[in-house]
């Protein structure tokens, strides 16, 4: 099953639309392209890719323009294209994959940690931590896999056309030890070198700001070039990253990370913290 990319998601999306428009179930559409109703439905919901000869029979049933199937044609053929991530795809389970594949196509990422320092902005040393700390028993192979998978995400934000990274930190995640003293301040050193490139910000939420409402976990919030492509959520459970997309989640998650900017340090004011930080350590 191929990860849920946001170009598959628009893809989905769009030929669920036009056939709702043309008045068509499921099942109606299906008989006339001799498929059936569950395969529609994946491909409306991108569990299954779709292959562009069935984009151009589906849209031609549904009476669309011959650009617009072009375009979706062409999308569907971008969508099958393997990502850098595809290599890594033994290491993690499919709820991870599918969020790197969303957050490799983005272009503004949010994202809260209260536990631990942004992935995006971890140095390889703070990564060796986390992973030996984890929920799995690893060895020193499987860690090096994980570290540079991660090293690998992070490219995206120094390279051409980077996306906006706002990372929201809770002060207790950095006042937690991973690794050694020298880990730490290292850590914190790279987290004020990343919060003076154009593209990241870096806010910290103080512990005098006390409990808040992002204290149960980690928050994504992924946005995309594309107006067509929603805005997708994710939040970290035992069970790995958990995708969300309906528009009542989306909502609520979108209030708790606007209530966790209110209550951050400026950005400034955070840079200042950092400083304090290392100083103490």
């Amino acid at each position: 099953m191929a990860p849920k990319t946001a170009r598959a998601r628009r893809l989905g999306i769009a030929l669920r639309m036009h056939r709702e428009a043309a008045g068509l179930t499921l099942e109606s559409a299906a008989d006339e392209i001799s498929s059936t109703r569950s395969t529609l439905s994946r491909y409306e919901n991108a569990q299954t890719l779709v292959s562009p000869a069935v984009v151009r029979a589906l849209l031609t049933l549904y009476g669309v323009a011959p650009d617009e199937i072009a375009a979706a044609a062409q999308l569907a053929k971008d969508a099958r294209k393997p990502g850098w991530w595809v290599s890594y795809s033994y290491l993690l389970d499919r709820r991870t994959i599918d969020f790197i594949a969303l957050e490799a196509e983005a272009t503004g990422i949010a994202n809260f940690e209260p536990s631990v320092v942004p992935g995006l902005l971890q140095t390889a040393d703070y990564i060796r931590g986390v992973m030996r700390g984890g929920p799995h028993t690893l060895i020193d192979d499987e860690v090096e896999q994980r570290v540079q998978l991660r090293l690998d995400r992070q490219q995206r934000l120094t390279a051409p056309h980077p996306p906006i990274l706002d990372a929201i930190i809770d002060e207790g995640a950095l006042l937690r030890p991973v690794g050694d003293r020298t880990v730490m301040a290292a850590q914190l050193g790279h987290l004020l070198k990343a919060s003076e490139l154009p593209n990241v910000t870096v806010q910290v939420i103080p512990l005098a700001a006390g409990y808040h409402r992002g204290t149960r976990g980690s928050l994504h919030i992924l946005e995309f070039a594309d107006p067509e492509d929603p805005v997708i959520a994710s939040v970290e459970t035992v069970a790995g990253q958990m995708v969300l997309d309906r528009p009542g989640d989306l909502r609520t998650c979108t209030k708790i990370m606007e209530h966790l900017r209110s209550v951050a340090l400026s950005p400034a004011d955070s840079r200042d913290q950092l400083r304090h930080l290392m100083e103490g350590r």
